[in-house]
């Protein structure tokens, strides 16, 4: 059940790494530093990394359809058009408050979440957000909106708020997330859920934050698979590189006395299975 077999793909330091995201287009591995205003890509075939600064701090990053990105924003969603011209798909600032992560649902909708700096529970919320800017509050009691992922079929939601410990399931018919109940409670001393990634099995993979791994899960709930690392705060996890059998892990270092040498650092998992091809954003 047990797989040690990680590598450092990109030796970092980064103060909370989020959000691994593959873009087959580019052929580039896209994370992000959220407290830096970082946006970070690697190249796993030649090693090439690339790093851009936000003007605020930065929650999450998807491709679209036509090239580009669409950004999760502090103050709202953005658009980043290939010739590097900003706007604002969805521009809504509320004081204490901040994006964080966020996913592309098989529709194109880009699902965001969202929480206060202080963490105040209730202060976060998840947002369906269309291509023509059309914004609908999916859930508006979050704490700390983290994962957010499908099946393989689409016909089901998983989503992480990260303090009640639980990775949740939704139904999903028709762009609609319904019947919200949990799939997997953490234990305590285990870490809590953060980022999650599903695969071609419909499997899902969680990222723990304090828990120093990532552990996959059958979709019956039942852990089958531990990733254990050697850095605390394990933020997100994806499936990227040309076949989608890589899985790629980004860390954290924020709020660490003395932080290990790797935290921060993206590692990497070869061969650790088959990863779903992820929708791009349509707008």
């Amino acid at each position: 059940m047990t797989t040690t077999a990680y590598e450092v793909a990109v030796r970092a330091e980064a103060e909370l790494g989020e959000g691994p995201t593959w873009d087959p287009a580019s052929g580039r591995l896209i994370w992000i530093d959220i407290l830096t205003s970082r946006i970070h890509t690697y190249d796993p075939v030649s090693g090439r990394r690339s790093v851009r600064t936000t003007p605020q701090h930065i929650g999450a990053v998807k491709p679209r359809a036509g090239g580009g990105l669409v950004l999760n924003l502090r103050d709202g969603v953005g658009l980043l058009d290939p010739d590097d011209t900003f706007r604002w798909l969805h521009h809504e600032p509320v004081p204490g408050r901040r994006a964080n992560d966020a996913a592309v649902a098989p529709d194109g909708s880009l699902w965001a979440g969202t929480m206060r700096y202080d963490e105040a529970p209730g202060g976060g919320t998840l947002s369906r957000i269309t291509g023509d800017g059309t914004v609908e509050v999916i859930l508006d009691d979050v704490t700390v909106s983290n994962g957010t992922g499908w099946s393989p079929d689409g016909s089901l939601m998983y989503y992480i708020d990260s303090p009640t410990r639980r990775v949740d399931v939704f139904d999903f018919t028709d762009g609609r997330a319904v019947n919200r109940r949990p799939l997997v409670e953490i234990e305590d001393g285990a870490g809590f859920p953060d980022g999650l990634t599903v695969d071609a099995e419909g499997c899902v993979w969680v990222a723990l934050w304090e828990g120093a791994s990532v552990r996959r899960y059958t979709p019956a709930g039942e852990l089958d698979r531990v990733v254990p690392l050697p850095v605390p705060r394990v933020t997100a996890c994806a499936f990227a590189g040309p076949d989608l059998t890589d899985l790629y892990i980004t860390t954290a270092r924020v709020g660490l006395a003395s932080p290990p040498a790797l935290a921060g650092s993206v590692f990497v998992v070869p061969g650790a299975g088959k990863g779903l091809p992820q929708p791009a954003f349509k707008g």
